[in-house]
């Protein structure tokens, strides 16, 4: 390789340039930045209820992992949330109270999931989920049940210029 090779490198014709990054095709190892932290995209679960698709993808900071939830019903609604413990048997309740705060059951379904990165191994399965909202509907509560265990996440909603995405090559 020539001096001049090594110093500007040599562009492939086969090079793509990278695609502009949405909140619809954020792929692993895409950088997020969020609240001054930067965090990875590590996992992405695609959701698809009967046609009604929506997107969560898992976000690993250096402290702590969120999962970014990315929906278009009529606009963009976009939510930031964290996996809590909390103890919730069958049948699902219609109220849940978490920290002092009473969360109302506002939707649920089933839905099939594909996974990528961490995720990946959801690929095919049905996932039971339920969403909650508080009486201000600031804040939210999200159940989802897995075969026989269910994950419950805490959350609220975020504008896009909250967000920053810095894609991968």
């Amino acid at each position: 390789m020539s001096i001049f090779g090594r110093l500007f490198g040599n562009k492939k014709e086969t090079d793509k340039p990278v695609e502009q990054r949405t909140m619809f095709n954020l792929q692993i190892n895409d950088i997020v930045t969020f609240d001054l932290e930067d965090y990875t995209v590590v996992g992405k679960i695609s959701y698809d209820d009967h046609g009604f698709k929506w997107y969560a993808y898992q976000l690993q900071g250096t402290d702590k992992t969120l999962w970014l939830s990315v929906e278009m019903d009529d606009e963009l609604n976009l939510g930031i949330y964290e996996k809590i413990k909390l103890p919730v048997q069958e049948p699902i309740p219609k109220e849940i109270s978490y920290e002092g705060t009473t969360f109302y059951l506002d939707e649920s379904g089933k839905a099939r999931v594909v996974g990528t990165g961490r995720s990946e191994n959801l690929t095919g399965l049905t996932c039971e989920y339920y969403d909650f909202y508080d009486d201000s509907d600031e804040k939210s509560l999200s159940l989802e049940k897995w075969g026989n265990e269910i994950e419950a996440s805490i959350g609220y909603e975020i504008e896009e210029y909250e967000l920053k995405i810095i894609a991968s090559s």
